[in-house]
């Protein structure tokens, strides 16, 4: 029996400029040394960029519909059966999918060629509403993997 506490989850502050956590969880995941107020104005940036090309000029909206682009619904996990390990598909909670987009945005948006941070952010998320870039790609191969693993789901427990 484990002798650790079980973990909590820390409660996260709304941000500054549009009173919604999910966009202060995005600042956090970008923040580098600390440098909040330098990913503050990165995503502030990239939502200004959005509001432009959005039909209704609502930029929030606009970013949770890009985010949400990039949910998976499903992914594969490691099962250890006998002495051979299986990807087994399991569905995604919801807070692991919110996390998962925000972090395969963040992680792709970095490799992209953009001059600055603020451009490749603001290129993911738009590529992320037309269904392309690299972290939509991530999404649909993860979706693929657990489609092709189906035949072991029955190891789900």
């Amino acid at each position: 029996m484990s002798r650790r506490k079980a973990a909590t989850k820390r409660e996260i502050l709304p941000d500054s400029k549009y009173g919604n956590v999910v966009v202060a969880k995005f600042i956090n995941c970008l923040m580098w040394d600390g440098k909040k107020e330098v990913a503050e104005n990165i995503v502030y940036g990239a939502m200004d960029e959005l509001k432009k090309i959005s039909e209704d000029g609502d930029e929030l909206k606009t970013f949770l519909t890009a985010l949400d682009a990039l949910k998976p619904s499903v992914e594969v996990k490691g099962r250890r059966v006998g002495g051979a390990t299986y990807q087994v598909p399991v569905e995604v909670r919801a807070d692991r999918q919110q996390t998962l987009a925000i972090r395969w945005a963040i992680q792709y948006a970095r490799k992209r060629g953009e001059r600055s941070m603020k451009d490749r952010i603001f290129g993911e998320l738009r590529d992320a509403l037309n269904g392309t870039g690299g972290a939509f790609k991530k999404k649909i191969d993860t979706h693929k993997m657990a489609e092709a693993n189906k035949a072991f789901a029955h190891f789900r427990w």
